[in-house]
């Protein structure tokens, strides 16, 4: 089996969803080979924060603000043993931006047949419950979910966001990025010249031009795609990548894929 490297950091409302304040597609192609997002263009990413012995806040992952007390993120994001909060409306980490809001978490759900030791089996999807909802803004939206079983096309363009590593085993960003990338059909992902057997059919692959990819901190975010009726849907969580390297050729990001989870998500939120 190909080993593979998880991608967390090492050490509803008025709006309508999938609506970014700005036309972020107008932005070609840090995420690895990205570039900083416009402001506040992602409205539904969220920063996934753990408290540090010394009481600091340190960002681990991103996450998917999904209703206004409930974010998607991947399994692997989260530890029982760790104190969480979710800082929504961000584009510097190191800011306390006007509209952005720092929430607490109160219960963290992840995937029954997840398997910390296995990433290669799938369901890396988490839910995490706000201790209380958000009001949404400009700055802070529900993202759009795309209906049960949707499957994208070969070389369909996405966009990945987070706060991840700027190159393998690089430094940080203070500032979201994102970075363009193309739908990698299982037909293709799964030969053996690409992820073979380690790639599901429950997953998404994107990339692996070896120019751009996700990266250790992106983890959980989102794979932003845009609809035929102009409105964004998160059809991925971010999953894995190579232990060669983040954007290495022929190992494109792999995330889960999102509309093979909708009754899931929904049964958690409606259960919690």
């Amino acid at each position: 089996m190909i080993k593979t490297l998880l991608l967390s950091a090492l050490v509803a409302g008025a709006l309508s969803c999938g609506f970014p304040t700005y036309e972020a597609q107008n932005h070609v192609s840090r995420v690895v080979g990205g570039e900083e997002a416009t402001p506040n263009s992602w409205p539904w990413q969220v920063s996934l924060q753990y408290r540090t012995t010394s009481s600091s806040w340190f960002h681990t992952c991103g996450g998917t603000l999904v209703a206004n007390n409930w974010v998607l993120t991947a399994a692997h994001c989260i530890s029982s043993s760790k104190t969480y909060r979710v800082v929504l409306g961000r584009h510097s980490l190191s800011t306390s931006e006007a509209g952005s809001v720092a929430v607490q978490v109160t219960k963290l759900v992840v995937h029954e047949k997840w398997n910390s030791n296995n990433v290669a089996n799938g369901y890396d999807i988490a839910l995490v419950k706000l201790a209380s909802p958000v009001a949404l803004t400009s700055k802070i939206q529900t993202a759009c979910l795309p209906p049960a079983g949707t499957i994208l096309a070969n070389n369909y363009p996405c966009y990945v966001t987070g706060w991840g590593r700027l190159q393998t085993n690089g430094a940080t960003p203070d500032v979201l990025q994102q970075g363009r990338l193309l739908v990698v059909d299982y037909a293709t992902c799964s030969k053996s010249t690409w992820w073979g057997s380690t790639v599901k059919t429950s997953m998404v692959c994107a990339g692996g031009d070896g120019v751009t990819s996700s990266c250790n901190g992106d983890s959980g975010g989102p794979l932003n795609c845009q609809a035929s009726n102009g409105k964004w849907q998160v059809h991925g969580i971010v999953s894995f990548g190579s232990s060669l390297g983040c954007n290495y050729p022929r190992k494109p990001s792999v995330f889960t894929r999102v509309s093979n989870f909708n009754n899931w998500i929904n049964s958690v939120i409606e259960k919690n």
